[in-house]
């Protein structure tokens, strides 16, 4: 199993696109950004495939490096707990919104900040090769039309919003459990 997650790990890190750029926000204030996002909705990779409960947390590192940790249960609520921690790696002269993102080494995903409230309450993460989007948000519920109107911004962007799924968030306390 291990062997199947680092190849398709490889195939979306090495992926690419013959398709326009997306543009990204002009700037992300990097201290702002940092904490816990929900993942309301995705195009899932093959371990974000029947998550629950999904949230990307980041803390910036000292070196300017970005922590990650990416939390889930699988299956189902009360399934079992997983934990990914990539590292980002912000690149220089985007304003904050480019990182790459390693989960092995020496390959970075890309990791493009495509849209952000003023709030930095909600937020859109692309890769130009239209393979993998996420929307999240720092509440684990999103209102419908909200919901649909993020979904329109990215169907604009060039995805294919029907492969798009919607993460189930149930935060009750006794369905969570540390992770692995």
């Amino acid at each position: 199993m291990k062997k199947k997650i680092l190849s398709s790990l490889c195939a979306l890190l090495t992926s690419c696109s013959n398709l326009p750029p997306i543009n990204t926000v002009d700037h992300v204030d990097i201290n702002r950004f940092m904490g816990s996002w929900y993942v309301i909705a995705c195009i899932p990779t093959i371990i974000e495939k029947d998550v629950h409960n999904a949230i990307e947390t980041y803390a910036l590192n000292s070196d300017g490096t970005i922590g990650t940790t990416f939390t889930f249960n699988k299956g189902s609520a009360n399934g079992a707990s997983k934990a990914y921690h990539p590292t980002g790696f912000v690149k220089p002269d985007t304003g904050n919104a480019i990182w790459g993102m390693q989960f092995i080494w020496p390959i970075k995903a890309e990791y493009r900040i495509v849209y952000l409230d003023p709030e930095y309450k909600t937020t859109i993460i692309a890769r130009n090769a239209r393979d993998y989007v996420w929307l999240m948000s720092r509440n684990p519920s999103m209102n419908d039309a909200d919901y649909m109107g993020y979904i329109e911004q990215i169907k604009k962007m060039g995805y294919d919003t029907n492969k798009l799924v919607k993460i189930p968030q149930t935060w009750e306390s006794s369905l969570r459990k540390d992770a692995d």
